[in-house]
């Protein structure tokens, strides 16, 4: 990834909510930790860190931001302390990998709180393929297994310590071995008492299931009871070849599949009154298709002051590019049948537009990777593409002129950063 302007920065949307590490003993942990992985120490004082442990200012500073992320698989964690997990992933070649560290950090919080008091904790989410060549290397990827190392080697000490006080339960004479029970002791220095302290991680193997991945120009799974489904650029090596009797290939440019594949499976909220009216979901799409307009027509147009008396009077000085368009007046439709009888009949719906008027279902276990998907059919939605699709919101923002950028700043800030627990709730149905 390049580095962002700081236009992005400055507000918070790039590397937002991290965690800043200054203190000198933990610097020297993090260290221990880069030389682990046969890096180079930083050399900075101060810098920041998400949930895995990434550092956009140590990733600039050695000039890859892929140093926890090698072969972009296999990603490389470092956990300093256990607040951690309240911080975001921001640079993954997978979009769950920000949720099996959440895992991993839960379900052993008992082994991490002590851990971290002496040591840093580092190691792999490792899984069975070193590199991905094709489609066949990630749908190998069937779990993941955390391998966990300390740099005091506090880990290994206490399980020594375990075997050490196993042998003394059980072998009578144990008690008279001085250079056993000396051994002990120094261990318990390191340590503290293992009975008390759960030092070893209880849980390390997790399930890898739905998901998108940065490989092949970006790539989606998802994991059903009878079929696996991959939805990608056709080019992607292994494409309709690898494991056909169990994966369905879906064409990323092919809107009607991947739309019916999203509705048969139960993946969508159809457009209905019950959820459309209070949501206010079709004015947000309709007030975005026509600021992208906005920008497709005046790229270098200033629209700090843009309001929605300005937005109603471009429209109407505009009228033949937006009928050209066609996205808006739809819209406006599709409000007027709503409220009429209740719901929308789809089938009428040309494909590309049906994504305009639909949201993944809230209570599906993939809500967040359906949401990803449908703003890759809508990426007019700047605010959708940010919330969901950050790797896809700053490869658009890359391309924005100056002017379009600094709107698409103010626009975040005004809605989306402002309170974004409720706006998910409210656009999308989404509870934290």
């Amino acid at each position: 990834m390049a580095k962002k302007p700081d236009l992005l920065r400055d507000n918070e949307l790039i590397y937002g909510r991290l965690l800043a590490i200054d203190e000198p003993h933990l610097i020297q942990r993090y260290n221990k930790a880069l030389a682990a992985f046969g890096l180079e120490p930083t050399k900075l004082k101060s810098f920041q860190i998400d949930r895995t442990g990434f550092s956009p200012e140590i990733a600039e500073e050695c000039g890859d931001y892929n140093y926890l992320d090698p072969n972009e698989v296999n990603r490389r964690f470092i956990i300093l302390t256990p607040s951690q997990i309240d911080l975001p992933v921001v640079h993954t070649a997978f979009s769950n990998t920000s949720q099996l560290m959440f895992e991993f950090m839960s379900k052993n919080q008992r082994a991490i709180d002590a851990l971290t008091i002496k040591d840093v904790i580092y190691g792999e989410i490792e899984d069975s393929v070193p590199k991905v060549n094709d489609i066949e290397d990630l749908l190998s990827i069937n779990q993941v297994e955390f391998k966990v190392l300390s740099a005091e080697d506090v880990l290994g000490k206490a399980a020594e310590l375990g075997k050490l006080v196993d042998r003394l339960k059980q072998e009578p004479d144990a008690w008279r071995d001085n250079a056993m029970l000396q051994r002990m002791v120094d261990l318990a220095k390191v340590c503290g008492d293992i009975r008390e302290n759960a030092l070893v991680p209880d849980q390390v193997i997790f399930r890898h299931n739905a998901y998108w991945t940065s490989h092949f120009g970006g790539l989606y799974v998802f994991v059903d009871p009878d079929m696996t489904t991959v939805i990608s650029d056709p080019a992607a090596p292994g494409f309709r070849r690898s494991r056909p009797w169990q994966v369905s290939y879906l064409s990323i440019n092919d809107a009607d599949k991947v739309f019916r594949f999203l509705a048969t499976t139960g993946r969508l909220d159809l457009p209905r009154a019950s959820w459309i009216e209070a949501s206010g979901y079709l004015e947000h799409r309709a007030e975005m298709i026509v600021r992208a307009l906005i920008r497709d027509a005046e790229p270098n147009r200033n629209l700090t002051d843009v309001d929605k008396v300005w937005l109603q009077t471009w429209i109407h000085g505009h009228a033949d590019l937006i009928a050209q368009d066609g996205n808006f007046p739809f819209l406006n439709a599709a409000k007027r049948e709503i409220a009429q009888f209740g719901h929308l009949k789809i089938e009428d719906v040309p494909p590309r537009q049906r994504f305009l008027v639909v949201r993944a279902k809230p209570e599906h276990p993939d809500a967040w990777l359906t949401n990803q998907l449908i703003s890759d059919f809508v990426p007019q939605d700047f605010v959708s593409r940010y919330v969901f699709n950050k790797p896809g919101f700053y490869k658009d923002y890359d391309g924005f002129s100056d002017a379009w950028r600094t709107h698409v700043v103010d626009v975040l800030k005004t809605t989306y950063l402002k309170d974004k627990a409720a706006f998910r709730a409210r656009l999308y149905g989404l509870t934290d």
